[in-house]
């Protein structure tokens, strides 16, 4: 009979690879602001759809701002940017809100939040990368 040996492994993050980008929160929120400038023309369950989708971003852009937060930042970012936490904090409470609202200037205002924590988050890395 063969032996079969369970080793636990540890990453110091989600992604060992060290692929961060904000730029996957900023997708799913553009979804969601989309979603917000067309609730206006839907009706029934188009209505209930774009409703369910536009929530399913908002969680999503807070996974995205979540993962950046807890696993790409570190205490040397906290000491240059010392409201970092706070950005994140709003952020994650616009998502929310976003949820909640389907007014266009809710999604435009985390779109702003995500840019803000972006700019820094190049910041850190040296720089935007050409394309």
């Amino acid at each position: 009979m063969m032996k079969r040996f369970i080793k636990t492994v540890y990453a110091h993050c989600d992604l060992p690879c060290g692929v961060y980008d904000p730029a996957q929160a900023r997708i799913e929120a553009q979804s969601v602001l989309a979603i917000q400038e067309k609730m206006a023309g839907f009706e029934g369950d188009d209505r209930v759809r774009a409703l369910y989708l536009k929530e399913q971003r908002a969680e999503l852009v807070k996974h995205h701002l979540w993962v950046l937060w807890t696993d790409y930042f570190k205490p040397e970012h906290l000491e240059k940017y010392p409201d970092l936490h706070t950005k994140f904090w709003q952020a994650a409470k616009q998502a929310g809100e976003c949820k909640h609202h389907p007014e266009p200037a809710e999604g435009k205002k985390l779109l702003e939040m995500i840019d803000e924590i972006a700019d820094i988050f190049w910041e850190t890395k040296g720089g935007k990368p050409q394309n």
